[in-house]
């Protein structure tokens, strides 16, 4: 498979290229040049497959030219070992837990699956590889997890010191090994500045092998396509017009779930839900796209205000904004409407949602006051567990932590305490490897 960058459409790289890429060198994104069609045969009878099964189909179709299909497989079979339930709230409500992985994160999906791939990739290089990812959040304790002891791979994962809840910062500050966190004193979108001109210094990348674990990689990308499959699977008997309400920051997911639809899933629509941070819905509601500082929220992991992927959703509509407002729809709400959607959710369902997933609810509601045919599948991306001290107040009621998240608690922090100067980001790259 060929990949394009969203600056030049000209550019040619391979799966190999844009996974250790992860950037190309015009600060583009990587593409597809061409997204296949799954076969209509799969597409109708995905009840009659495993989630497992699923993916591999997905996967084969796009990397059959890049990775032998046993080894594809074998990549999949050992990164997606874990469910993604669709539960139901009511008749035109579903719940999808993406939180069922070893970090508690649908960011699970991709980080695992990344890994595997680097792994295989990277069996015949001498040179370490040094993975570098900003996080707001779930994307750091997913990354660790994935690459946790990976041989010939370091992973250095900044993240905004103050910003991300106490269990989210054991996840990235408690493993050691081959995991080093940094505390940048700034915020997400500081992070995530550090992590791109790292990759666009000649410097850097003429004597560091880096590449990234953000949802700029295509790698990671690519497997949040297949739970969209998998959940429409668990839907389809209902055999009413299916949208997906999407909790976003930096919108890999929404970009993970247009392509499942370009492969052919049957998706009638899609919600951009997003906090505060709101420069996507505002856009498709205006067609003026704005990026700004991002403000802190509830909803600590879509605290973005410069979001990445929007260039890659730009690209899929050639820039036209009609063509996009008509797939994707986008609300925006306060922490205050948060906290009243996570007590309506326990009190109408006696369901625990996590602030990121009320923020989808709130969303799928306001769209469905139109739309009240069209089924809704919420993306319920975390655990509500990791955001315990704020999901126990505004419940008033105690969250069960399951054990490999609660392990951390009594865990040592430690981090590297950093800046958000780029010049001493740099520095202690140079020291370090």
């Amino acid at each position: 498979m060929q990949f394009y960058s969203t600056n030049n459409p000209t550019l040619r790289a391979s799966f190999q290229e844009a996974v250790f890429k992860g950037l190309p060198e015009d600060n583009g994104l990587f593409m597809p040049v061409e997204i296949p069609r799954l076969p209509e045969q799969f597409l109708n009878n995905l009840s009659n497959y495993s989630f497992s099964e699923i993916a591999f189909e997905v996967a084969r179709n796009l990397l059959h030219e890049d990775i032998p299909e046993n080894d594809i497989r074998r990549i999949v079979e050992t990164a997606i070992d874990f469910p993604a339930p669709a539960v139901k709230l009511d008749d035109q409500t579903y719940v999808l837990e993406l939180f069922h992985g070893p970090s508690l994160a649908f960011k699970d999906f991709g980080a695992r699956f990344m890994a595997q791939t680097m792994s295989y990739f990277n069996r015949k290089e001498d040179k370490e590889l040094v993975i570098l990812v900003a996080t707001s959040g779930d994307t750091g304790g997913a990354v660790a997890a994935g690459f946790y002891k990976t041989p010939g791979i370091q992973v250095v994962i900044l993240y905004p010191s103050g910003k991300v809840s106490p269990l989210q910062e054991k996840q990235l500050t408690a493993l050691g090994h081959n995991i080093t966190a940094l505390e940048i004193d700034g915020t997400f979108d500081d992070c995530q500045a550090l992590v791109k001109k790292a990759f666009l210094d000649r410097e850097i990348t003429g004597s560091i092998r880096l590449s990234s674990a953000n949802s700029i990689n295509i790698a990671r990308l690519i497997p949040q396509s297949f739970y969209y499959f998998e959940a429409y699977k668990q839907v389809a008997a209902q055999g009413k017009p299916v949208v997906f309400s999407i909790p976003s920051g930096n919108f890999g997911n929404l970009t993970a779930g247009l392509m499942a639809q370009k492969m052919g899933l049957p998706v009638e629509h899609f919600i951009a839900a997003t906090n505060a941070n709101d420069v996507v819905p505002e856009y498709l509601n205006t067609g003026s796209y704005q990026p700004r500082p991002s403000q802190r929220t509830l909803s600590n992991a879509m605290d973005v205000g410069a979001p990445s992927n929007f260039a890659r959703m730009l690209d899929f509509y050639c820039s036209t904004w009609n063509n996009m407002r008509h797939d994707i729809s986008g609300y925006a709400f306060s922490d205050s409407d948060t906290q009243e959607a996570m007590k309506e959710v326990f009190s109408q369902f006696n369901y625990v949602i996590d602030p990121h997933g009320a923020v989808g609810y709130l969303a799928l509601k306001e769209y469905q006051k139109t739309h009240p045919e069209h089924l809704g599948v919420i993306l319920e991306t975390a655990h509500p567990s990791k955001f315990i001290e704020d999901v126990e107040s505004i419940l008033e009621r105690k969250v069960e932590i399951p054990e490999r998240l609660a392990a951390l608690s009594d865990a040592e922090k430690v981090s590297v305490e950093l800046g958000t100067d780029y010049d001493g980001f740099k520095s202690w790259l140079q020291a370090r490897f």
